[in-house]
């Protein structure tokens, strides 16, 4: 009877929730209470886990995911001034001759200044027509003011349109000191020579084209 106590007292103990619960201390969490009955819920400890268990890579913004916040601003126009009469007369390439006449006198300043002028300005054909070797004559050194005398005496101070003189017989001031006829009642005539081209605008001027070329006192 003795024994079969004993094997009863060992199996009361072993069921005793106090032992249960010493058996399975190392299941506890900090949160459990030591002698707390055998239907308390114990939780395992959880092993902290980084932010981020995979390395991020920054990805680049399509260009549709940014919207431009920028003022509006106003449209630009930019104007191109006209070259001035030197410039028009050389890019024009039927001028050769006037534009070394006018280099030879020393004049490029002038027709590069402010003006306004008005020129009356024989071709290269008008310059060919001459008697020959009269342009290589002006053209010396020793004849400059003469060259100058001509040249001058197709400029007219201050800007003259075909629009002011149409229909008109009038005469206008040279640069030269002298005056020249203009007859506009039927097409242009300046001293006798057809204008063939009229109101060629330049940033300190106009150009008429004539097809001859004018020589004071004659």
């Amino acid at each position: 009877m003795i024994r079969i106590a004993s094997i009863a007292a060992v199996a009361a103990l072993a069921a005793s929730p106090a032992l249960a619960m010493d058996c399975n201390w190392g299941n506890k969490s900090s949160a459990a209470t030591y002698g707390a009955p055998a239907t308390t819920a114990f939780v395992q400890p959880v092993a902290s886990q980084p932010l981020y268990s995979q390395p991020v890579t920054a990805q680049p913004a399509s260009a549709s995911s940014f919207v431009e916040y920028a003022p509006t601003q106003p449209a630009v126009t930019y104007v191109t001034a006209s070259p001035d009469i030197v410039d028009t007369a050389i890019s024009a390439g039927s001028f050769g001759t006037l534009v070394a006449a006018v280099q030879a006198a020393g004049l490029v300043d002038t027709l590069k200044g402010p003006g306004p002028f008005t020129v009356f300005a024989p071709t290269d054909a008008a310059f060919a027509a001459l008697p020959a070797g009269t342009v290589e004559n002006l053209l010396k050194p020793e004849n400059r003011d003469q060259l100058t005398a001509i040249l001058t005496y197709h400029v007219v101070p201050g800007k003259v349109t075909s629009t002011d003189l149409a229909g008109k017989m009038t005469s206008a001031s040279t640069v030269q000191g002298t005056t020249i006829d203009i007859d506009a009642t039927s097409g242009v005539t300046v001293e006798g020579a057809n204008v063939v081209t009229a109101d060629i605008e330049t940033s300190n001027g106009v150009i008429h084209v004539i097809d001859s070329v004018l020589i004071p006192g004659t």
